[in-house]
């Protein structure tokens, strides 16, 4: 008998052991039988189930997917408030609302909820000539001036599949599309969507089934093909105000387009049923249950006794490496995928003593990576040598790149040359001045591996003469609008960037995205590195089509970025899918959630 064969009959005798105790247990003294005779059960005896009964039990289970996750989903409503939301609700998200365009293996794909991805080559973009008022500085302005001239924009066409319904059975037309565009431009819900509003001039319906975004002059960027509007039902949300529909009955609890629609919801359970108006292929299951489970363990429990389908988790106890490896030669799927979320070690630039760049590459050969890695996944993940991922297209041969080997010999070198030494019988480096080389080192709380992380940090910087006091603070506070990090209060902070299949340095590391009181303390380039040169690159790479110019600028902004080491990047996270052997089609991915191709899974005996 094979594994999977085994774990089968478990299932069934357990069903048929376990399902008579449910069976019986609301009855007493026994009932009378269907045909009316006077002979009845006698008080107390063992009611078992029919075999008929046994069979509707086994169909039903057969008949219904079972994911376990390891934190609950915070929203089912598709424009989430955070990219770490974003992120834990996706696996729901995706089942209620597929995305019309997919990022998958770094790159995209379509879900079918658009016909195709817009692109010059099937003619759905096209360059238009635009005018635009210009201001003293030569700069696009939005106010009437003397000074007019002419500019290219872009024009991207979005074809909607014409078979779309709400779960409703109402249509999904153009206007559910831009009723989603101006709720967000009357109340943006997140900060990826001021990013997308400030890319577009206009979004407007072509006709039932078609929309077109018209972008601002001179923006060519990478992803044009994702200025769109995941539609919103405008006949049941039209008299909403913007401002309240994230927080509305609706939004806990939304009517989708997708393969299966909400059925309940608890705090442990997501409970959905098939969409009988869903345009593609019906999902194997007519059920699915989102069951929230808190470890490993608990997953392998339910997996082994046929309670559970799959889990995933990005939370790996290093202690189970072993015994995934022994459950996957057993017959579990065990699949392992890096994550896009990526930890790293941010320098506050603004304090003088960390403006020595001496001082930040010592830091950086003086931190053990691959023990952390170690320490943490086994060594299963490789080190980071820059903050773009080694998957993404613009990510370059670290060859080409500054790097920085744990040396600690070397760190001790630099240390020396900035002036901070280690007296004799001293633990601490100090300046000639007396000043002793200290700093805070800021972590989200909650996490034991960032903690673990950062103990490990504080270890490797003792051992240079460098002391670094750790201080967790709730994550809430931490990133708040007037927390240490958009004002820049802090020494050093370990934290985790999600990235995307765009690597977005504008957003991290321009000048412009340098949180202060210019800009209302906005921006995630919470080190506060402005170089010209590296500038200039993300810009020009932001601003064109073209990727092999793209991919050049690129190259130049790490090799700056490496050199001037604003930032130390540590590793990427791991992914799990716990899966039972019997799944098939399963097909996880850095950035599509798993229950992303639902209607390919089957269960095979």
């Amino acid at each position: 008998m094979d594994v999977r064969t085994r774990h089968h009959t478990t299932r069934l005798l357990l069903l048929v052991l376990v399902a008579p105790l449910f069976l019986a247990c609301a009855i007493e003294g026994g009932v009378a039988p269907s045909d009316g005779s006077a002979t009845a059960t006698p008080a107390g005896a063992l009611i078992l189930p029919t075999n008929a009964a046994v069979a509707e039990q086994i169909a039903a289970r057969e008949d219904t997917w079972i994911v376990a996750l390891s934190d609950r989903p915070s929203s089912a409503f598709p424009y989430p408030e955070t990219a770490g939301d974003r992120r834990v609700s996706a696996p729901l998200i995706e089942l209620l609302f597929p995305s019309p365009v997919l990022p998958f293996s770094y790159s995209y794909t379509t879900t079918g909820v658009l016909e195709r991805i817009p692109s010059f080559e099937n003619g759905d973009v096209e360059i238009r000539d635009a005018s635009v008022y210009l201001d003293a500085a030569g700069n696009i302005t939005t106010t009437v001036t003397d000074v007019i001239t002419d500019v290219e924009q872009l024009a991207v066409t979005y074809r909607w599949n014409e078979a779309l319904s709400w779960s409703d059975g109402t249509p999904v037309t153009a206007d559910d599309s831009v009723f989603a565009y101006e709720v967000s431009r009357e109340a943006p819900q997140n900060a990826e969507m001021r990013e997308l509003l400030a890319q577009v001039v206009d979004y407007e319906k072509v006709d039932d089934h078609t929309t077109r975004a018209i972008l601002q002059p001179d923006y060519f960027g990478p992803t044009y093909f994702r200025t769109f509007w995941t539609p919103l039902p405008r006949h049941l949300l039209s008299g909403i105000a913007p401002a309240d529909i994230p927080a509305s009955d609706y939004a806990r609890s939304p009517i989708g387009y997708g393969p299966y629609m909400l059925e309940s919801l608890t705090a442990d359970e997501i409970r959905l049923v098939r969409n009988p108006h869903y345009f593609g292929t019906p999902p194997a299951a007519s059920r699915l249950v989102l069951k929230v489970l808190g470890g490993i363990d608990v997953m392998r429990a339910n997996l082994q006794n046929g309670n559970l389908d799959l889990g995933i988790t990005d939370r790996i106890p290093i202690d189970e490496f072993a015994i995934l490896d022994r459950d996957a030669s057993q017959g579990q799927q065990v699949l392992y995928s890096l994550s896009p979320v990526w930890e790293h070690i941010d320098f506050n630039l603004d304090l003088p003593v960390l403006q020595d760049i001496r001082l930040r590459r010592a830091i950086a050969h003086g931190t053990n990576r691959q023990a952390m890695i170690d320490a943490v996944y086994a060594g299963r993940v490789p080190i980071l040598e820059s903050w773009v991922l080694p998957g993404n297209d613009e990510a370059v041969d670290p060859e080409q790149l500054t790097r920085y080997p744990y040396d600690p010999a070397e760190a001790q070198r630099l240390l020396d040359e900035t002036g901070y030494v280690l007296a004799e019988g001293q633990t601490v480096r100090t300046s000639p001045e007396g000043e002793t080389l200290n700093f805070q080192l800021l972590v989200p709380e909650g996490s034991p591996l960032r903690k673990q992380v950062a103990e490990l940090f504080v270890a490797d910087m003792a051992a240079i003469g460098i002391d670094v006091v750790l201080a967790e603070v709730p994550s809430a506070e931490l990133f708040a609008a007037d927390g240490p990090m958009s004002l820049r209060q802090f020494d050093l902070v370990l934290f985790g960037w999600i990235a995307d299949t765009e690597p977005g340095g504008l957003l991290l590391w321009s000048c412009g995205a340098v949180p202060s009181e210019g800009n209302n303390w906005i921006g995630d380039n919470y080190a506060g590195w402005c170089f010209r040169d590296a500038d200039r690159a993300m810009r020009e790479a932001d601003s064109t089509p073209d990727p092999t110019v793209r991919r050049t600028a690129y190259l130049l902004q790490q090799q700056l970025w490496t050199q001037e080491v604003p930032a130390i990047p540590l590793f990427q996270r791991l992914s799990l899918t716990y899966a039972s052997g019997e799944v098939v089609g399963l097909q996880p991915d850095p950035f599509a959630p798993i229950t992303w191709n639902i209607a390919s899974w089957r269960r095979q005996r």
